[in-house]
């Protein structure tokens, strides 16, 4: 580990003390993880102590790991992952907090600390259904206004619930069962004459 993410490193486990659940250096980059009640508290520290500085947030990532490199995962579902960057001193975080429910996942929104989470939080609600507590604005960004679940999801299908299509008797766009058969795909593979004959080409 280079000597710039060990005083990191440090730095991190100096500051947030106790509300540090975990901090993982792996390929140059630093993860850390907090509890949702401390993610607000934790937020703010990284913004605010000259240490530390992260004073731009460029993503807010959901997660759902109901499966993880195809095994059943255990232990809680839903995760924000937020990509954290200091100008001042040169480096970056993510900053990682699991809702505690995963039947109604919430976690404090981080618009008060970063507004640049407002869009980032609405896009991470529409495809993970994850609340965000404290949000301005929370409604959803990528999907239609009707749109029932949360694509990104591991269990979400597929093809959908239902699909739409402009009725012209109607004179609309109406909504339907989805009407795709599920089938398997095989590639055609298509090789010019006499390929890997021995002397061609």
């Amino acid at each position: 580990m280079s000597a710039k993410l060990e005083r990191l490193s440090q730095t991190l486990r100096d500051v947030l003390g106790e509300a540090l659940q975990s901090l993982l250096v792996d390929r140059g980059e630093v993860t850390i993880e907090v509890a949702a009640e401390d993610y607000l508290r934790v937020a703010h520290l990284l913004r605010d102590h000259p240490e530390l500085g992260f004073e731009q947030l460029l993503d807010v990532s959901g997660v759902d790991y109901s499966a993880y490199k195809n095994e059943t995962r255990v232990g809680r579902r839903y995760a924000a992952s937020n990509h954290l960057l200091s100008l001042k001193h040169n480096w970056r975080l993510r900053l990682r907090a699991f809702a505690p429910d995963d039947g109604f996942p919430v976690l404090a929104s981080l618009v008060p600390v970063w507004p640049s989470a407002n869009w980032y939080e609405r896009e991470t609600f529409d495809l993970y259904g994850i609340m965000f507590e404290g949000h301005p604005d929370l409604r959803r960004i990528l999907t239609d206004y009707g749109f029932v679940g949360h694509p990104f999801r591991k269990d979400f299908p597929v093809s959908g619930y239902v699909e739409m299509r402009y009725d012209p008797e109607a004179g609309r766009v109406v909504y339907q069962p989805v009407s795709i058969e599920p089938r398997e795909v095989t590639p055609r593979i298509i090789r010019e004459e006499k390929y890997g004959d021995v002397g061609h080409g």
